[in-house]
């Protein structure tokens, strides 16, 4: 294998299938043992992000069974159930724009069977994240107000309420006799468990399950104890006496194995009728499967708004329905979106213990409008793979973009061996593209990279293999080597047992993959105290996986030492990839690991770095494959800015900065100060500098018509303007103002003749996004408008002294930002108070509406937590010793 080209350490090790999980905001979750560690790739021996699995997790009363039924059968596994410490099963990010600050929520799937939803704490300054929300809890208030499905709810045995009663009272006393006697650790033990109900010694009539899993370290007061036993007796004593097989089926109904999200699902409410209970119409569909065979379905959706400081707005979630899938226990599940067509569809793989795999089906629009937890809106459209003996461990499905209406399916088994499905959904025709020995002990990681071309499979056989597609079948390549200049010397040890789990970065140039240690060979004074697994990174840019683009590298062979020519053509092949991939305005701008390589190599041998540049430049901003210089292309570009997407520009600032400006101090290129040339080609270093002047201007000119527009309608129609949390309203206009009068040579036609007739209207003074006059923070005095991106205000007389007070500018509105937590970009390190509108990120081209026509529309004027010069997801400006995401 590859040499890695960094690696973290985990205090914990992992224990399951698929243990790791790579977020669209490009953070990684690893389900390590008891806790769950979060890290960032780009700064993997940074700060961390953690969650701790609780210990003392209360048991839900579903009912009580008789002495003797502990040892049939079904109960045997629930009653010599001893976990002291819940692990992590199964772990799943959502889609960008489900937190509050619009990042990722993690969904944790424990050995309990229980799953929680977690945010970041991106505003209480701690590791720990937060718990937002238990679907546990919601599936069990559910299925209890359904009575678990059953006609029945009391046996006829256990019909008289005194006995039932009486037993009760009598464990209660049991329980505060037995506390107030205690005496010895060993006799706390014995008695502890009588609490929980794992032994019964005064009371052979009826035992409550499940058990409590793990125990507390020390005994609390007896105050507060005896409060808790009174409240679990108090449980215990309205539990019906049930049969041991309906214990076994409410128990497999709860125990949830495994979680994953869909993407991001959207409806106009123009179209479409939104429930009445839920706060947006943009949702994300959460799925659970179970020890019953059931896929529990929940449509969670986005916050109404978004914000770093406040985070009352609860999350919405809502049971969608309950899917009997399979008739054994739900091993693994996989989503994915089909949005070929106005009407999206929803796929969801599933396997099972049994071997079994289905693939199922539903309509977007049902899973939005469905509130009533009867059936959920799916419809089985193919068993896939039949009832055997071999469970299923892993799923993965791809689509690849050049054919929306294909899937591939692989499949990982706990043989060792996977299966790739292919499938043409138009005619709903499924074709098996081979079995594979792959490994020799249990599947337990499939990643798809380059739009399913490319196949990373993991064992627990602690190995790690490559596949892709030639013709209809996969053939095993080797994963390529590093690129030079990018390796770090990480003093971690080599000693591995297994790998569970892989994960590919967004941008499909990184392979992730953790692996645990084998312990008795670890020094065990340092080494195995602190080193329980290890998570590798692994460049596969150079991956041989699809047919090349058209590639012509011209430059001499000694200028590429340490790569092979054939290597080179792939590396760029697949990075013009990732950047077109990366032109859709629906992709989340994460690219970090596609700036990362550009960075790496340009300091090495900057001339190829200039070849892909240059190509990609033609490419886009051109339209064709003229034969032209860097130089000439720099040149030429900045005329063309009018007719290119937002999405494209944002690419190109990106690339400014981190790649070509990268030595430069993002506050300074902003201000334009202090940039002289810092290498010895300065010519060059000054077409790229005026090439990321122009491209932010061309966005700001465009971020200033739109507001302009929705201005003057509002001027015209006021009783238009919204109030509902989350829609964009344009602010700042005063300010837009005066920068159009400063860059009046610059300005549009248009955009000139539309701030003209603003000017002339009075009706302006009376709205409210309408502010003149800005005031300083900290001394009160004047703020006049010198420049878009920092204010100075008049300042005050001290001494014979004027002191000045410096502010931050918001990059949307140009007003003086407050002094309350506001959004950081990570990429620029400019400032928002204020949020853009959706559509902005969204323009083809440069357009303006001069007439003002153009109707504020809640469900297209959206605020977008993104940064209108960069495109990225801003987020809360965070201290160096606690995690954030870094996008690029």
């Amino acid at each position: 294998m590859a040499s890695r080209f960094q690696a973290a350490a985990l205090v914990a090790a992992p224990s399951f299938p698929n243990a790791l999980a790579w977020s669209d905001e490009n953070l990684i979750a690893v389900a390590s043992g008891h806790v769950v560690t979060i890290l960032n790739p780009a700064m993997p021996f940074g700060a961390r992000g953690l969650i701790r699995l609780p210990a003392d997790t209360q048991p839900y009363p579903i009912g009580r069974v008789t002495r003797e039924d502990l040892l049939t059968g079904c109960l045997l596994p629930i009653s010599l159930s001893r976990d002291r410490r819940p692990c992590a099963r199964s772990i799943s990010w959502s889609p960008i724009g489900m937190s509050p600050n619009s990042g990722c929520l993690l969904a944790v799937c424990t050995t309990e069977g229980r799953v929680k939803l977690y945010r970041q704490p991106f505003c209480d300054f701690c590791a720990e994240w937060i718990e937002v929300t238990d679907l546990s809890d919601k599936l069990y208030n559910y299925l209890t107000s359904r009575n678990f499905g059953e006609l029945d709810s009391l046996s006829p045995e256990f019909a008289n309420d005194e006995v039932a009663q009486g037993c009760a009272d009598s464990l209660l006393q049991s329980c505060n006799n037995d506390l107030t006697n205690s005496s010895t650790r060993k006799e706390r033990k014995r008695r502890r468990a009588v609490v929980r109900g794992d032994i019964s010694e005064e009371s052979e009539a009826c035992v409550l399950l499940p058990t409590r899993n793990g125990e507390k370290d020390s005994l609390t007061s007896f105050h507060q104890t005896k409060m808790e036993n009174r409240r679990l007796i108090k449980d215990y004593s309205t539990c019906a006496l049930i049969t041991a097989d309906k214990y076994a089926s409410r128990s497999a109904m709860l125990s949830s194995l495994v979680v994953a999200w869909s993407p991001l699902l959207r409806f106009s409410s123009k179209n479409q009728t939104v429930p009445l209970d839920v706060s947006s119409h943009i949702f994300s569909i959460l799925v659970a499967g179970g020890k019953s065979g059931k896929i529990s379905v929940w449509r969670i959706h986005a916050p109404e708004y978004f914000s770093v400081e406040h985070v009352e707005n609860p999350t919405s979630v809502i049971l969608v329905g309950l899917l009997q899938a399979h008739n054994s226990w739900t091993t693994a599940i996989s989503l994915v979106l089909l949005a070929s067509s106005s009407d999206p569809r929803l796929l969801l793989a599933s396997g099972s213990s049994d071997g079994s795999v289905k693939i199922w089906m539903s309509n977007a629009e049902q899973l939005l409008e469905s509130s009533e937890a009867n059936s959920a809106p799916f419809v089985l459209l193919r068993e896939v793979i039949a009832i055997n003996s071999i469970p299923v461990s892993v799923l993965s499905i791809a689509v690849p973009a050049e054919s929306p209406c294909k899937i591939h399916l692989a499949v990982g088994k706990g043989s060792g061996s996977f299966e790739v499905w292919t499938s043409d959904l138009s005619g709903c025709q499924f074709d098996n593209a081979g079995a594979y020995d792959a490994h020799d002990c249990i599947v337990t990681g499939l990643a798809w990279a380059f739009d399913g071309c490319c196949l990373y499979s993991s064992g627990q056989d602690n190995y790690v293999r490559c596949w892709v597609f030639r013709g209809d079948s996969l053939c095993e390549v080797p994963i390529p080597s590093n690129i030079p200049g990018l390796r770090t010397s990480t003093d971690l040890p080599d000693i591995f047992l297994s790998c569970l789990g892989v994960a590919v970065s967004p941008g499909n140039l990184v392979l992730a993959m953790v692996r645990n240690l084998d312990i008795d060979q670890l020094n065990p004074m340092y080494q195995a105290r602190a080193q329980k697994a290890v998570v590798e990174f692994f460049w596969i840019g150079g991956q041989q996986d699809h047919a090349l683009l058209d590639t012509s590298l011209d430059c001499s062979k000694e200028a590429f030492l340490g790569f092979q020519a054939n290597e080179l053509l792939h590396w760029e092949s697949n990075i013009l990839w990732s950047l077109k991939k990366f032109e859709n305005p629906e992709k989340p701008l994460v690219i970090w690991d596609v700036m990362a390589a550009l960075s790496a190599v340009r300091h090495l041998i900057p001339i190829y770095i200039d070849h892909i540049l240059c190509k990609w430049l033609l490419v886009t901003f051109i339209g064709s494959k003229v034969n032209l210089s860097l130089d000439e292309v720099l040149l030429h570009i900045p005329q063309t800015f009018s007719l290119v997407t937002s999405r494209q520009l944002h690419l190109l600032n990106i690339i400014c900065r981190r790649v070509i400006l990268s030595e430069l101090k993002p506050e300074e290129i902003n201000c334009q100060v202090n940039l002289e040339p810092v290498s010895a080609e300065s010519e060059r270093f000054r077409l790229w500098m005026k090439l990321l002047f122009s491209s932010e201007h061309e966005l700001r000119e465009r971020l200033v018509g739109l507001s302009f527009s929705a201005f003057k309608n509002l001027i015209s129609h006021p009783a238009k303007t919204s109030t509902k949390s989350g829609c964009w309203s344009p602010v700042g206009i005063a300010q837009m103002e005066q920068w159009v009068a400063r860059n009046h040579a610059d300005g549009r036609h248009q955009l000139k003749a539309i701030v003209s007739e603003i000017l002339r209207d009075e009706r302006r003074f009376n709205l409210s996004g309408y502010v003149a006059e800005e005031h300083c923070n900290y001394c009160s005095t004047m703020v006049p408008f010198d420049s878009p991106e920092v204010a100075f205000c008049e300042g005050t007389q001290s001494d014979g002294t004027v002191q000045k007070h410096k502010s931050a500018r918001c990059a949307v509105s140009m007003q003086v930002c407050p002094i309350t937590p506001i959004w950081f970009c990570k990429c620029c390190h400019r400032w928002s108070s204020k949020l853009a509108p959706e559509t902005f990120f969204t323009l083809p081209e440069y357009t303006l509406d001069i007439r003002g026509e153009t109707e504020v529309s809640d469900s297209e004027e959206l605020s977008k937590p993104l940064c209108p010069f960069c495109g990225i997801l801003l987020q809360r400006y965070e201290p160096e010793f606690l995690l954030s995401a870094s996008p690029v």
